[in-house]
């Protein structure tokens, strides 16, 4: 298994209310539906329902990421539903400072050592974006 993980992103959020608004996705939709055209263009075709995130891209098409675990304080684990490999999506949260929390997503897949080379740069990539997305949708409004 290979793990990629994203930078640390920081929300204008305290860890407890960002952590609260993962019971249910869709308020993220709402969030993205409402930023400007071209930061959603910068997103991608990504959904959220109550309890997953759908990513579609032209090379795999739609990858479904359902929610399986979440920890309080600031943990959360999505699996890849549909996916042509097992791989799980994590996100971190740990308070900054009373008002900001630190974000930092992980992506966990199982490829070969001799397809790493080719896939790692994209799936560190996801990782990054991951976190950028999440802490920007969770500006306050």
């Amino acid at each position: 298994m290979a793990k990629y993980s994203g930078k640390p992103a920081v929300a204008n959020q305290p860890v407890a209310v960002l952590f609260e608004r993962f019971n249910d996705l869709s308020v993220f939709q709402e969030n993205l539906n409402s930023l400007p055209e071209e930061h959603r263009k910068k997103m991608g075709d990504v959904t959220f329902e109550k309890d997953s995130i759908a990513i579609t891209t032209p090379q795999i098409g739609q990858l479904k990421f359902v929610i399986v675990e979440r920890t309080a304080p600031g943990f959360i684990a999505f699996s890849a539903q549909g996916a042509p490999i097992p791989m799980k999506m994590l996100i971190e949260m740990t308070e900054e400072a009373s008002e900001t929390t630190k974000i930092v997503t992980s992506i966990d897949i199982e490829i070969p050592a001799m397809l790493r080379p080719l896939i790692g740069g994209k799936m560190q990539e996801a990782a990054d974006k991951f976190g950028e997305m999440i802490a920007q949708m969770s500006a306050k409004q």
